[in-house]
């Protein structure tokens, strides 16, 4: 359910009231509110001066007992009504008292004894204890005329305000050092107040201590809904062209621009040695110049201890020196655990016919070796034809140079007719290459660090210098250059904010070919893809698509015969290479360890 809003009386807007004498009593109690906050809820006690408390319980009625030790009421308290009768959280009712001269007692009348804590900053007592739901705030002073404020509990960190920027940074990191709880929500109206009584009303929201410089003068008149106390206090700073800055003890001085460059011309400055642990200071100090005085502070990185040396203004330099401990993180260790599978299969078919037709008389001695008579029944030369002058004779080879290398079977048939033998030679050849190479390396990368693993080799490549002078009937000059050849992973892993893991992939397999002609340079055959993905912690990734097929056909034969339906592969040399290449990469990211901020010294 919804928490209603809650209005309370903001005390401290009455702090521009006159008090006794043009000046603040010493241990004064100022305001008394009772206020939800996420989950809580807080008993806050506005007080001035050096004060202590002590606490005790009571019971037949229950009853908290709050004894503030030298301190009075402060103007207006005794004027102030009592609490209204609602019970919030528990409470019943809220009674505040001068019990003695030096001593203001608060009792809180309670439904039940809860636990609660007590809690004391610079100018608040703080009680806190559990509350199961919102309530409508209530506070035990008045507000003045010129002035209307409530304010809204501070949302559930599901509902938490984006981080401020600029001066607001200052206002949360003071709040945060003081209370350590969400920031409120607010909603004032002004009419003509004036800048004083303004700022005193965000001193007591926020509970810090703000000043004003000398001589601001500014009347307030604006409305704003809803917001968080310190977008409308920057806001309001803003319409009035003043300023905000934190000055040493988390103070925060209100004043006009130029005032506050003086003041920061005029401030001493301090240097500073801070090691890093983790970060590396060259790209740490780039980041610091944002964070450093304008014209007064400098980052000097020092590689060899790995350190960076900061000089500021004393104001600000441990400001410096907290930044570079939320930059030196304990960088996230990614362990990258990849398969490289590569398969090269080659399918090679092959089948020819040829033919030899001759005679005693005349014939072609190329593929079949004849006797030469006049040589005692030694074949002839190769390359040597006998033909027949004297009559009609017949010789023919079919499919003469086609040769098939390393043939599987050899067929031979040879029959005569009339005065002719015709010889018909058969090759068939089948084969199956294949090459299946996995590799599985693992490698560990910091978080945004690129990863390299290559599976390969250096292939050395001989390369002619045709253009370099040499003398006359000397070679050309060669050079051997290496070529880095096989599969390479080149991987940036991220480590997101949920835990899971974002990948920067580029992938290549290359191969070297060299050309049929020496010394004509060579062919690097790659295949490479460059993506990114998006993978849980120690889920599998797979790389695709790296896959080439290529089929080669080569027909050759007898004119006619071998265009012949059916019968045409009789009278032909057919070849079919099919080559089929598959390169499949598998990458397992897994988280090693987290990364957490550097403890302080």
């Amino acid at each position: 359910m919804k928490q209603r809003s809650w209005s309370f009386l903001a005390s401290a807007l009455l702090l521009a009231a006159p008090l006794h004498a043009g000046a603040a009593r010493d241990g004064e109690v100022r305001a008394v509110s009772l206020v939800p906050t996420s989950g809580r809820a807080e008993l806050v006690i506005q007080v001035q001066g050096d004060v202590q408390v002590s606490d005790r319980t009571l019971t037949d009625p229950n009853r908290i007992v709050l004894d503030i030790m030298g301190a009075t009421l402060g103007a207006g308290m005794d004027q102030a009504g009592g609490y209204d009768g609602v019970k919030r959280a528990g409470v019943l009712n809220v009674r505040v008292r001068q019990y003695t001269p030096d001593v203001v007692r608060v009792v809180l009348d309670v439904e039940r004894l809860m636990p609660y804590r007590v809690e004391r900053s610079n100018n608040a007592i703080t009680v806190s204890f559990g509350a199961e739901q919102g309530f409508a705030a209530w506070n035990g002073k008045a507000v003045t005329a010129a002035t209307q404020l409530s304010v809204e509990p501070a949302p559930a960190p599901a509902r938490a305000e984006p981080a401020p920027a600029g001066e607001e940074v200052a206002l949360s990191r003071a709040m945060g050092r003081t209370q350590n709880r969400p920031i409120p929500r607010i909603t004032v109206s002004w009419n003509n107040a004036s800048i004083e009584e303004v700022v005193s009303g965000f001193q007591a929201v926020s509970g810090l201590s703000i000043i004003i410089g000398k001589g601001v003068k500014a009347t307030v008149t604006a409305e704003i809904h809803d917001k968080p106390w310190t977008e409308a206090f920057y806001a309001i700073l803003a319409s009035q062209g003043l300023s905000m800055q934190e000055m040493p003890g988390g103070i925060l001085r209100v004043d006009a621009p130029q005032n506050l460059a003086e003041i920061d011309s005029l401030e001493p400055t301090q240097t500073a040695v801070v090691r890093v642990n983790y970060a590396r200071v060259g790209e740490l100090s780039g980041s610091l110049k944002g964070v450093l005085t304008p014209k007064r502070g400098s980052v000097i990185p020092d590689t060899a201890t790995n350190s960076v040396i900061i000089t500021d203004t004393k104001s600000n330099i441990q400001n410096v020196i907290d930044f570079v401990g939320q930059l030196d993180l304990r960088p996230k260790q990614v362990s990258i655990q990849a398969k490289i599978i590569f398969v090269d299969r080659t399918d090679l078919e092959q089948l020819g016919f040829k033919y030899d037709i001759g005679s005693r008389n005349q014939f072609y001695n190329r593929i079949i070796q004849r006797p030469d008579p006049l040589k005692g029944g030694l074949p002839y030369e190769p390359g040597i034809n006998v033909v027949n002058l004297g009559g009609n004779e017949v010789a023919a080879i079919g499919n003469a140079n086609a040769v098939l290398q390393n043939p599987a079977i050899d067929l031979m048939f040879s029959t005569a007719i009339g005065g002719f033998s015709i010889t018909g030679f058969l090759n068939a050849l089948e084969q199956v290459d294949l090459s299946d190479v996995q590799a599985e390396p693992t490698i560990v990368t910091q978080d945004n660090k690129q990863a390299t693993i290559r599976v390969g080799e250096d292939i050395p490549v001989r390369v002619i210098d045709a253009n370099a002078p040499t003398a006359v009937g000397q070679a050309a000059r060669a050079n051997v250059q290496f070529r880095e050849t096989g599969i390479k992973l080149l991987v940036t892993p991220h480590v997101t904010n949920d835990g899971q893991i974002s990948l920067d992939l580029s992938t290549e397999r290359s191969s070297l070919q060299t050309l049929a002609a020496a010394d004509l340079g060579f062919i690097i055959a790659k295949q490479e893809t460059k993506n990114q993905i998006l993978v849980s912690d120690g889920e599998t990734a797979v790389i695709g698509g790296l896959t080439v097929t290529t089929v080669e056909k080569t027909r050759t034969g007898i004119p006619l015969l071998s265009s012949l339906p059916l019968v045409g592969s009789l009278f032909s040399f057919s070849t079919t290479r099919e080559n089929r290449k598959d390169l499949i990469i598998l990458v397992t990211p897994r988280v090693l360890n987290d990364g957490r901020a550097v403890p302080e010294s």
